[in-house]
């Protein structure tokens, strides 16, 4: 349901509130449990800010969210003024140069309630536009280093997708998040799927991870064959991963572990270690559910 409209209208906004978009790429991230080190919404957020992307819709948060568990934020404005801030689900259009994708840029917050009809609005939203392909970000913990590149997993349901962009097929059981639903809705509805995952360290899980998300960048623009520009990116992911180095030299078990994780990396000799992401992956899910 779209902001301002009443509960018996059809998820729809003016026509002239749509952007003029060529065949564009939906790129959406979740903030919550998918969300590891901030490192999904961070990268989307980077996106639209890298290409200066326009708002032109939001989903009303009224039907989706238990607000006692995701609350509304108050702050003061610059006018000193109280501002009540709800949860938001916004939509950005990114009309790129000749030759490029356009973009659809979605940063949201995964929704508690009516998960069929939020993705339902999401998805009738991107047949409108017609979008070509449907692409979630998320970041899980994992025993990786920080110190070593950012293990990046790209899945798809699609068979087709999967040989066209080289991902791994989509062959997880078990209990699923909001991206899950999404993806079977989009599958449902006949639009192209696929989903890429960042690994981030289990012993930093709860500081914002500036790397992973710059993983997650470069694999994005790799993926749709787009230069996304992340010089702000990769400034503070060397910032964090020198405030880490910092961090254990006064924490000789959490150094020693690190070790151990490093020389696991290097005998592995690839960033990708599909197998060990799919595990990891796989054994998130379950154990965030």
């Amino acid at each position: 349901m779209w902001a301002g409209e009443s509960p018996d209208q059809e998820p729809t906004a003016e026509a002239e509130t749509r952007p003029k978009l060529n065949s564009p790429i939906l790129v959406m991230a979740f903030e919550g449990w998918n969300d590891a080190g901030e490192a999904a919404s961070t990268a989307t957020t980077h996106v639209a800010e890298t290409f200066d992307a326009e708002p032109f819709a939001t989903i009303d948060p009224e039907p989706f969210y238990d607000f006692s568990t995701t609350r509304p934020f108050v702050r003061i404005d610059d006018d000193q003024e109280r501002v009540l801030d709800w949860p938001e689900n916004v939509f950005s259009a990114v009309a790129t140069e000749e030759g490029s994708p356009d973009l659809v840029v979605f940063t949201g917050i995964e929704p508690q309630l009516k998960w069929r009809t939020f993705c339902n609005d999401v998805v009738a939203l991107a047949l409108e536009l017609n979008v070509e392909m449907v692409v979630t970000l998320g970041a899980l913990i994992a025993d990786v280093a920080h110190s070593r590149p950012t293990t990046i997993f790209g899945t798809s349901g699609d068979p087709d997708i999967c040989t066209k962009l080289s991902l791994e097929p989509s062959r997880y059981e078990g209990p699923t998040g909001i991206v899950g639903v999404l993806h079977h809705a989009c599958h449902e509805a006949g639009l192209g799927t696929c989903s890429l995952w960042a690994s981030v360290p289990s012993y930093v899980a709860n500081a914002p991870s500036p790397k992973a998300a710059l993983a997650l960048v470069d694999r994005l623009g790799s993926l749709i064959d787009l230069p996304i520009l992340g010089r702000n990116l990769v400034e503070e992911a060397a910032e964090y991963e020198s405030q880490i180095d910092e961090a254990l030299e006064d924490d000789e078990t959490t150094r020693e572990y690190v070790t151990s994780l490093e020389q696991r990396y290097d005998e592995e000799l690839r960033a990708d270690s599909s197998a060990d992401m799919i595990e990891d992956l796989e054994n998130f899910l379950r154990e965030q559910n």
